[in-house]
């Protein structure tokens, strides 16, 4: 019997991707990893800095030297994810940890296809209106006085859309119909379909912005999120049934997905364990662990991306510090035959600039009792530096021997030979 549990630290990147300057110039010179050193130059990660945190920030090819906090580590076994996905984005790069291979989609303001799905709608037997607030050139649309359908603000405008839902006026499997209505009429990366409690329409309203053409309800200033919040993310292209989960399901192997992961990810024969708090996610990846004989345990740290969204390295650098502590706590609880893998899924440099992901290549920091037991001396033993993040999920399900994902390349049998076979 084994596990393997998979930390994704969301937003901590190691360095920009080479096709930045080309595919999103404003990240040019990201690296959040560093750049969070340099403005916390006191602060220490001891357990990252041992899993090889240091050794990958170099391989990623950025810093002439590390931070003194942050050493190389003497024995490890790390590597480094490259994108696959287009831009930087949780969804996509958790998608893609899945074992998905992402598909490009198109990126336009909504108003070119709420005709259309107006006129859906009403066939399907909903009522309809168009809402526009001083302006003439966006607008979204109200569907049933409860659910709104209109441009997702907080990403790269066009890339996403939302269908956001008053839940004391529709069921949350209503709203879902809606938005999978809408995800098979548009091929935008995502449709987006959440709602909360104790909201109406008014409050929905209230938060509509406009700008460039784009127009929709700002979540967070709606109060979704504050009571009863449910979400559900429709890629573009995504077919769950050749992902992580589904396969390890299929072949009776439990999955138990931790933080924004279980939201993002589709799992439904697993137990899913939504939460934003880094030590309450952290405690449910110890807990899982302890009722778990044998399965997948994948957890999200958000907090991390949150503090880069608020362009805030101090507090980036206390999640970093919780994390480090949580990690160190998860390690002592695996056993011979159980892996652990440290990684992330973009980067969000809060001292770039700007408040959105960045594109990063992220770490790969790989640990076990038996990889620990093999080091002799100053031993590194690197991994690779992977063309996409769904090489992990490729060895999650080589890990556990059953069929691969859509994507991926593992890096198992890398593992298993730097792995000692004595119990």
């Amino acid at each position: 019997m084994k596990r393997f549990v998979l930390v994704v630290l969301d937003g901590f990147g190691i360095g920009a991707m080479n096709d930045v300057p080309v595919l999103r110039p404003q990240d040019q010179g990201a690296n959040t990893a560093i750049h969070i050193f340099e403005a916390l130059p006191k602060l220490k990660l001891p357990t990252l800095a041992s899993l090889g945190l240091g050794n990958a920030i170099l391989t990623a090819g950025h810093p002439a030297a590390l931070p003194e906090t942050l050493p190389a580590a003497e024995s490890c076994c790390y590597g480094v994810h490259n994108l696959a996905h287009f831009g930087a984005d949780t969804f996509w790069g958790h998608q893609e940890l899945m074992g998905t291979k992402p598909l490009k989609g198109e990126s336009a303001p909504i108003k070119n296809s709420l005709p259309a799905i107006r006129d859906a709608l009403e066939a399907a037997g909903h009522q309809t209106r168009f809402y526009r607030k001083n302006d003439t050139t966006a607008g979204i649309l109200i569907v049933d006085e409860a659910v709104t359908i209109g441009d997702n603000l907080e990403t790269d405008l066009g890339d996403n859309y939302n269908v956001t839902a008053a839940l004391d006026f529709v069921a949350f499997e209503e709203v879902k119909k809606i938005g999978t209505l809408v995800r098979s009429m548009v091929r935008t990366s995502r449709v987006i379909i959440f709602g909360g409690k104790e909201v109406s329409l008014k409050n929905l309203l209230d938060a509509y912005e406009s700008r460039q053409g784009y127009a929709g309800v700002n979540a967070p200033r709606s109060g979704v999120y504050r009571h009863g919040y449910q979400v559900l993310h429709l890629g573009f292209g995504v077919n769950a049934k050749l992902q992580v989960s589904a396969i390890l399901a299929k072949a009776g192997i439990p999955t138990v997905l931790i933080g924004k992961a279980a939201d993002i990810v589709e799992n439904p024969n697993g137990k899913n364990l939504p939460g934003v708090d880094t030590e309450d996610v952290l405690a449910e990846a110890l807990a899982a662990i302890d009722f778990l004989a044998q399965g997948f345990i994948c957890v999200n740290v958000q907090e991390t991306d949150l503090a880069g969204h608020r362009e805030d390295p101090a507090l980036y650098g206390e999640c970093l510090s919780l994390s480090d502590q949580g990690i160190k706590r998860i390690m002592d609880k695996l056993g011979n035959d159980d892996l652990m893998v440290v990684t992330a899924d973009h980067g969000n440099d809060p001292a770039i600039g700007h408040p959105q992901h960045t594109r990063e290549k992220t770490p790969i920091l790989a640990w076990s009792p038996r990889i620990a037991d093999s080091f002799s001396g100053r031993e590194k033993k690197f991994l690779g530096e992977r063309s996409s993040l769904a090489d992990t999920g490729a060895t999650v399900c080589d890990f556990f021997g059953v069929r691969p994902p859509e994507s991926g390349s593992s890096y198992m049998e890398i593992l298993k030979k730097y792995s000692t076979k004595t119990e």
